[in-house]
């Protein structure tokens, strides 16, 4: 069985920097693309990046673009998510997934093409 386990949230001022990390176990990593999401209070869940099993194709929000970073090491089944400049309106938690399409980067920001979910970890960004 899949299980996903997000860590490295916590309180940060805005400016400053956090890095997420999803370690997974209970199916083959390296053939799977990972994504990252997130949810703030009150608002549904959205897509913020996302790469391929390689890690060379990266996919990424319009309010992340050139701030995150998403990246992966296959040997240690884990994805990273490199936060910088962050703002306030970046609170909320984020989960990791994972979709056995691999690949395949059609709908790649849609929730339901992700088979597996981590339970999150909490970013809460101070003005």
């Amino acid at each position: 069985q899949a299980q996903l386990v997000e860590s490295g949230g916590g309180l940060v001022q805005a400016g400053g920097s956090l890095r997420l990390s999803c370690v997974t176990s209970g199916f083959t990593f390296r053939s799977y693309a990972m994504g990252w999401f997130r949810q703030a209070p009150g608002k549904e869940r959205e897509f913020v990046a996302r790469n391929g099993p390689s890690g060379l194709r990266t996919y990424y929000s319009d309010s992340v673009k050139g701030r995150f970073t998403i990246s992966r090491d296959n040997a240690k089944n884990t994805v990273y998510l490199q936060m910088n400049n962050l703002k306030p309106e970046d609170t909320g938690v984020y989960y990791c997934a994972a979709d056995p399409r691999g690949p395949t980067y059609a709908q790649y920001s849609t929730e339901s093409v992700y088979s597996s979910w981590g339970r999150g970890t909490t970013v809460t960004v101070s003005s």
